[in-house]
This record gives structure tokens, sequence and C-alpha cells, in this order.
């Protein structure tokens, strides 16, 4: 066997860590049975090293060599008195020039692994017992969300007399449209077509009429006040994607349109496709500002209903917290906002509306094309330069169209000095109509805004 062969010298090697011998002098052990030992000692401030041969049966010191197979040499502690003594024996060629000191004795790692073996053994059934309490909870919130949902739904189950169509007519007129709209989609009417008298046309758009109508009840003289907005055939496109939009029930919102149901129908000018709504008697925004002057506490109940209605749509949660599809508006203007009788907001028209949906590829939301009013459009969709890949520049375009909204209602309030007669935003700086290039002209290259008169930004 090879080993590090020096007498008794002093050494600098603490018995802490690794350290080396420093012996320079390497010899062959003389019989084949010894191994190579190193003897670390401390008496006072002496610390002495010695390296040499010897036999394992034999003893050195007055004690037996330890681990005298291993490898390496593993300094163990030894009694001895008035001082400190470690000593390792090995077989690997050269192995006590590198002296490995262990604070704990020979037999302690053994202990450990004893001990990691008992807290694993202890450990165990706490974690078997911790699982099985989690599915037994798990599972108990499940049946009770299951038993509560069959509950709600039972309660909401229109009852089969006119009680329902009380309730609805009261809560149409209400503005509280909630249970109304429950009532009315529990209608059966997926093989009949709903008992309505269309009345008048109080409003056009580029897709489609709306008119005032009178929703019959079967069994009486009596009938509900709702919207129809009708699109021609050609339209089909249109009214599907506000359907599908409408037909989201985490879209229910008190500053959304509330929807009842989609019809398609045969005319004798042909088949034609209806959505039909609760009816607002107060009309859209745009025209409830040309012909009112609003006050500072009509101004925050409008302005307001119409961010949360805002907030509601762009929102991945329901208030409740449940999963929802963001939605983005693409045509927000004050003609597309109905006022309701309380004087709140709620957003209409969703034939240009966008759901960001997470499966949408880029090359999905490029083919979605420059859509909305040239009037309202945000200076990136002008430009066509919208950022494809973060959803939210989507969302902020409707942000920049409800600014230019909140600047209308502003315009109007008696609160913050003269007030004007209606315009819309830019007003006369570009014609009724305005074109996209014209837009561009204005917002792009003329940096234009709407006007922010002095006396809004003295108001206290």
């Amino acid at each position: 066997n090879l080993c590090k062969f020096c007498d008794v010298k002093v050494t600098t090697c603490s018995n802490q860590h690794h350290c080396k011998s420093n012996c320079n002098i390497t010899a062959i052990c003389e019989n084949s049975t010894e191994v190579c030992v190193a003897i670390w000692r401390q008496n006072d401030e002496n610390v002495t090293l010695e390296t040499i041969c010897h036999d394992p049966h034999e003893a050195l010191y007055g004690h037996m060599l330890d681990d005298s197979s291993s490898e390496k040499c593993l300094m163990r502690e030894k009694k001895e008195d008035g001082g400190l003594m470690f000593m390792c024996s090995c077989t690997g060629e050269e192995c006590n020039d590198m002296l490995i000191f262990q604070s704990d004795d020979p037999h302690k790692p053994e202990e450990k692994d004893e001990i990691s073996q008992v807290t694993i053994i202890s450990l165990v059934p706490l974690l078997v017992i911790s699982v099985a309490v989690i599915v037994i909870f798990y599972a108990y919130r499940t049946h009770k969300k299951r038993k509560l949902n069959k509950a709600w739904e039972k309660n909401v189950k229109p009852r089969k007399h006119k009680d329902c169509s009380d309730v609805c007519a009261i809560m149409l007129d209400d503005d509280r449209s909630d249970i109304s709209s429950t009532c009315a989609n529990n209608i059966n009417h997926n093989t009949e077509l709903l008992p309505i008298e269309l009345d008048i046309v109080v409003g056009k758009g580029r897709f489609a009429e709306v008119y005032k109508a009178k929703l019959k009840q079967n069994t009486s003289e009596q009938y509900e006040t709702v919207a129809v907005k009708i699109f021609p055939y050609e339209e089909y496109a249109s009214w599907k994607t506000e359907k599908d939009i409408f037909s989201d029930v985490n879209l229910k919102h008190e500053n959304i349109l509330q929807f009842l149901t989609a019809e398609e129908r045969k005319t004798d000018l042909g088949k034609q496709y209806w959505l039909i709504t609760a009816f607002h008697a107060r009309g859209n925004l745009q025209e409830y500002l040309t012909r009112h002057i609003i006050s500072w506490e009509d101004l925050w109940k409008l302005g307001g209903s119409l961010a949360r209605g805002i907030a509601h749509l762009h929102s991945d949660h329901t208030p409740c917290g449940r999963p929802k599809t963001p939605i983005v508006h693409r045509d927000l203007k004050s003609s597309n906002i109905l006022v309701k009788n309380d004087l709140t907001c709620c957003l209409c028209d969703f034939g240009l509306s966008l759901r960001l949906d997470p499966s949408l590829s880029v090359d999905d939301l490029a083919n979605s094309g420059q859509v909305g009013t040239a009037r309202y459009m945000a200076p990136e969709v002008l430009e066509s330069r919208m950022n494809l890949e973060n959803v939210e520049s989507f969302k902020q375009t409707d942000v920049y169209s409800m600014a230019l909204v909140l600047w209308e209602m502003t315009s109007r309030c008696n609160a913050v000095g003269e007030v004007k007669e209606y315009e819309p935003p830019f007003g006369s700086k570009v014609r009724e109509h305005p074109c996209v290039e014209s837009m561009k002209d204005n917002v792009l290259r003329d940096r234009g805004r709407p006007e922010i008169p002095s006396s809004w930004l003295n108001h206290q």
C-alpha cells in the first residue's frame, strides 16, 4: 500500500472540515496487511500530525483503528487524556494525505439515517390524513355548491301562470331587468315565436333598425314594452356576432343592455333576424345630451355607470368571481349607450364587438379589421398600428372612446361653467360623418383633441 509517511510534526491543520497533511514523503508499507494512517493531536496550543503505515489488527496509541477498509481518511475522535486526538485509517493510495474531519462520532450518521427513517414513517400517516381531509372538504364544498345551484334554479324557474309575466312587466318598467330577462328567457319559444307587435322605429344604424314593441301575454290584454332590433337577411353576420355576445350568461350586468332572446323570422320582406331586449324610453346618450343639460350629480351617475359597464365588459371574471371571456366593444360612442330611467348608462350595439378568447392567434386578431366609427377611433386604430401581441391594447382603444364620451357628458354639465349647445367630440373641426383619412389628419397629423375649457380645469 502506498501511503504518506512523516514523523510527528507541527501542523496548522485544524479539526474542522478538510485539510492536507503537507507530508512530502511517500512510502510503500512493509506488510500487505498495513493501511495508511493519520494521527492528529492537540495538547494546549500545540497541534501535531503524524502519517504512517500500520496493521489495523493491532492497537495504536491504545486504540484500535476504525474504518480501515475505507478509501478515504475519515478522522475519528479518540479519547485522550489532556488533549484531543483524531485518527483515520484507509486503503486508498496516499489516502492519508487528505484528512476529512467529521464533527459527528462514527455512529452518528447511522443514527441520523435511523432518525430520518423514523421521521418519514411518522409523517406518512399525517400526510395521508391531510390528503383525506382535503378530499373530503373538497367533496363537501362541491356537493354543497351543487345543492345551492339546484335550489337557485328551482327558485328562479317561472311559475305556470301569469305571475311571471306580471313580474316581467313590473321589472322592465322599473329598469331592474335581471329578473325580467330570467322570465323572458324561460318563455317556451324554441318552437314558437314570441307574440310581439312592432310599434314605431326608435333608431336606425348601419346594420339594423330598432323598434319599440309590445310583448303580449297569451292569457290577457297585458303586454310588456320591449325593444326589437331587426337585421335584414344580408346582415346575418352582424346579428350572429351580437347574438353570440349577448348569449354569454356572464355578460349580464346592470350597465349592459339586458338581452331577452334572439329569433329568426320570415316576413313578406324576406328573412329577418331579431334581437329582443329591454326597452329604455330615454333613448341613447347622444339624444339625451342634445335635449338636456345635466347636473353634477347626473354627470357622476352617467359617467360612473358607463365606466362600470366597460370595466365589466373588459374583465376576465364576473363580480362573483366566475371566469369570463373579456370582450371589447370596438364601436363605443354616445349613440351606442342607452340612458336608463334612473339616469345610469347601459352599453348596447355589440355588432362589431370581439371576444378576446385566449385561443385567438395574432393572425386572428389582425384579421379582425379596422372597425368602429372614425370620430371615436383611437390614434392607433386610425393608423392601423395596434399591438396585436397584447390584448390589453384592444381594451385601451375602448377606454379612449369612453374618454370622448365623458367629454360629451361634461360639455353639457352646468357645474363647470357656461354650457354650450351639444357637439360631438372634435365638433366642427371635422364634418358630420368624418372618414378615417379625415380623422387621421386631425388626430395624428395636427395632434387635435377635444377642447378643454379653463372652467373645467378650475372646477373644485
